[in-house]
């Protein structure tokens, strides 16, 4: 084997391919329904986590800035505005193409808050999140240029 690493990775992805050519083709679409509504919703999760720390990453990859501020922008409108983000409908299409039951909502509400908060999605809670994205955004970027304007006094005394 030349990546013993990935074996177990390797052996999955042909365990699924498997049953993807067993499978009847209304069953196999089906499942490729489901398998891309789930990989949107890891997409939707990346987005939502790179939304809210992607600043912080700015410090060592300042190029990111250029894809971050965009997308920090969106999700905060997206909260302050009480918008329905375009994935989510993207979404609950692909899962009734499978098959699958839709929701009511967004993918906040679906996914990420009966994880954090017991109850629904509230207004108050939208512009709270909202908020939130803009404070830590702030904050990242407050950091950057604390990082940035050291670096420039250390540079002026090493001259």
């Amino acid at each position: 084997m030349c990546c013993p690493r990935f074996a177990h990775a390797r052996r999955r992805a042909v365990a699924v391919y498997s049953v993807l050519l067993a499978a009847t083709p209304h069953r196999r679409r089906s499942m490729l329904y489901k398998l891309s509504a789930d990989l949107l919703v890891l997409l939707h999760l990346g987005f939502i986590i790179f939304v809210i720390v992607g600043g912080f990453l700015v410090v060592k990859w300042r190029w990111l800035c250029l894809l971050h501020l965009p997308a920090a922008v969106w999700g905060a409108l997206i909260e302050l505005q009480g918008w329905l983000c375009p994935l989510t409908p993207l979404e609950q299409r692909l899962r009734l193409a499978a098959g699958e039951q839709g929701y009511a909502g967004g993918f906040v509400e679906h996914y990420v808050l009966p994880v954090i908060y017991p109850q629904a999605l509230t207004r108050d809670i939208q512009l709270g999140l909202g908020a939130f994205v803009i404070v830590i955004n702030l904050a990242a970027y407050a950091w950057v240029l604390f990082q940035l304007t050291r670096k420039g006094k250390t540079a002026s005394y090493d001259s």
